[in-house]
């Protein structure tokens, strides 16, 4: 299981450090269309965090730090961890805020303390060619640390198993929001949102703790 599991990153870490080598810093760089859509996401994961000062946040799966910049205009005195599997990412990160002591990166799966809130942002959607057991697995055990190093709540997202069926590709993976909601209620919390409603082909999730 374990050697699965490694594999599985070992793919997914060199498919994003490809994209950050073909586009560089940018939303295509992590494998969004277009900044626009980027920010949009970035707003629904952001409304779990209920407090405008002195939170921190773990982001996981954060690239170059782009959610970082989100956040900077919008919130004062937090404090922002990222981590990717991918070192090119993170070394693209260090560079782009070097000297920012709100700022720090790891090259890691998993956050190495608990912040008030968990982001993971597009980490679901690439599968490649792991099976849908496989990729679902890994989701929930994902789901499970983020749950484990938030203190005040976390939020995800994935693309949604309602896609046009001609806009489906098979090496992405297209999850049942019903299923995932039903999951965060039932391990998580009472607190559980389902936001379905943005106009992407995706849905983000927010569990509160109470």
């Amino acid at each position: 299981m374990q050697g699965d599991k490694d594999t599985i990153l070992e793919k997914v870490a060199s498919y994003y450090s490809g994209k950050l080598a073909e586009h560089g810093q940018s939303a295509r760089g992590v494998d969004w269309n277009g900044e626009e859509s980027q920010a949009l996401r970035f707003e629904q994961l952001s409304k779990v965090i209920t407090q405008s000062t002195e939170f921190s946040v773990n982001d996981l799966g954060c690239g170059y730090g782009a959610y970082f910049d989100y956040l900077r205009p919008r919130h004062d005195l937090f404090q922002y961890y990222g981590f990717d599997l991918s070192a090119e990412m993170i070394s693209a990160a260090r560079k782009r805020f070097a000297g920012n002591g709100r700022v720090h990166f790891a090259v890691t799966g998993e956050p190495d303390a608990v912040a008030d809130y968990g982001v993971a942002s597009g980490i679901f959607n690439v599968r490649l060619d792991s099976t849908d057991d496989a990729w679902r697995a890994h989701v929930l055990r994902t789901l499970d640390m983020l749950y484990k190093t938030s203190h005040r709540g976390f939020s995800f997202n994935c693309l949604t198993s309602y896609s046009d069926q001609d806009k489906m590709r098979d090496y992405l993976y297209y999850a049942n929001p019903c299923d995932l909601f039903d999951h965060c209620k039932r391990a998580y919390s009472r607190d559980v949102a389902l936001l379905h409603d943005y106009g992407l082909y995706e849905f983000t999730i927010l569990v509160r703790k109470s």
